[in-house]
């Protein structure tokens, strides 16, 4: 069996096709920071760490210091055919840097569904290679900024996209600028709303409780309030109908299992750039669907290597039932970049995101344009 032989660092930097607004942080281009995991008979395997100071708390130089340190160290040597062991041996050899972890646990199951000779979505349980996401809009501060969104929005539901997700939180009148929104693509367009810890729980049940008023048929409102108050989460979550979505609120499964026992939310938003990647993910998606709590798959600001990753996953759970079949799952990220940084990986098709039928992800390599950076 050919184990572990080396694990690399691969930096670019890519312009995104439009800015990306939060309630935490603006972004015009991202770093991407991908992991190259070689096993000793030549196979790549491919990973990637999304890096953000305002979420995982990780950057640049962060990533390559723990991947080239402890990370290497934990997982030279260790067998391709056994990347849950070796995850967890990733997981007790440095504190926190979960996004780093993630890049490398990744690029190790890539390895091993590739010693496998079967597709990761595969590996990892799945019976088909694709997988539906929403799309991403960023709400302003100005009534300018929502003419901009609206007509983004428009575009994107006259291009097949049956999902959008809206970002509000930073400042804007909410309530105004989804109401506008749902007049102008219709009763047809499911909407969603993430507010990324922009609100106090009365106002967020002041805001929710509004459109709910207003008919405005939100799907669901994804972490309403701060990450670490689950006293707030769990109050939002009591006082309206519109379902409560967790995500930064959950990174593991010891936060999912106190969200759980709380109802502190009523679905919960998996990223592998939380969890640390695919062991931990699969993990809670079991704990999720044990109890009846459905889960969607989510990214970050990430490129087609983590989408990738995300993909197989979201496959994968869509076969055991923990997401339900056909949900939109939040991998719109790739979209957002003007170029990928590898040949092969994930492809979108409007907004459905496909998975080749090779082994492992299917990247074959770095992209052949030699730019280190847009």
């Amino acid at each position: 069996m050919p184990g572990i032989e080396s694990l690399g660092v691969h930096h670019r930097r890519i312009a995104l096709v439009r800015p990306f607004v939060t309630a935490v942080r603006s972004a015009t281009a991202i770093d991407v920071m991908l992991v190259e995991a070689r096993d000793s008979d030549g196979r790549s395997g491919w990973g990637e760490a999304p890096t953000s100071w305002r979420v995982t708390g990780e950057s640049r130089q962060s990533v390559t210091a723990a991947v080239e340190g402890p990370l290497t160290e934990a997982a030279l040597g260790r067998p391709a055919d056994d990347p849950a062991g070796t995850s967890e041996l990733l997981a007790r050899s440095l504190v926190r840097n979960s996004a780093a972890r993630m890049a490398v646990d990744c690029a190790l199951y890539d390895l091993a569904a590739q010693t496998s000779g079967v597709p990761l979505y595969r590996y990892l349980g799945g019976e088909h290679g694709n997988v539906r996401t929403d799309m991403t809009l960023s709400a302003g501060l100005r009534e300018e900024d929502d003419d901009g969104l609206i007509a983004t929005a428009v575009q994107h539901r006259d291009a097949g996209f049956g999902t959008l997700k809206v970002k509000v939180g930073a400042g804007g009148d909410d309530f105004s600028v989804l109401r506008r929104l749902r007049a102008e693509v219709g009763a047809d367009v499911h909407l969603r709303v993430d507010a990324n810890q922009g609100w106090s729980a009365e106002h967020a049940v002041s805001v929710i409780s509004a459109w709910e008023d207003a008919g405005l048929g939100i799907d669901m409102v994804e972490q309403p309030v701060a990450m670490d108050d689950l006293d707030a989460l769990e109050f939002v979550t009591r006082h309206v109908h519109t379902p409560i979505l967790a995500d930064e609120s959950v990174w593991t499964t010891r936060d999912l299992t106190e969200v759980l026992r709380r109802r502190a939310a009523d679905m919960v938003n998996i990223k592998l750039a939380k969890t640390g990647g695919l062991r931990e993910a699969l993990r809670m998606a079991e704990l999720a669907r044990q109890n009846g709590v459905q889960v969607i798959i989510g990214c970050m600001m990430e490129s087609h290597v983590g989408i990738s990753a995300a993909a197989s996953l979201a496959c994968a759970l869509e076969s055991t039932a923990a997401a339900a079949p056909g949900t939109a799952h939040d991998l719109d990220a790739g979209l957002w970049l003007k170029r990928s940084p590898v040949t092969g990986g994930a492809a979108y098709q409007l907004d459905i995101v496909g998975l080749p039928d090779t082994p492992g992800l299917g990247i074959s390599g770095l992209a052949t344009d030699p730019r280190p950076a847009d």
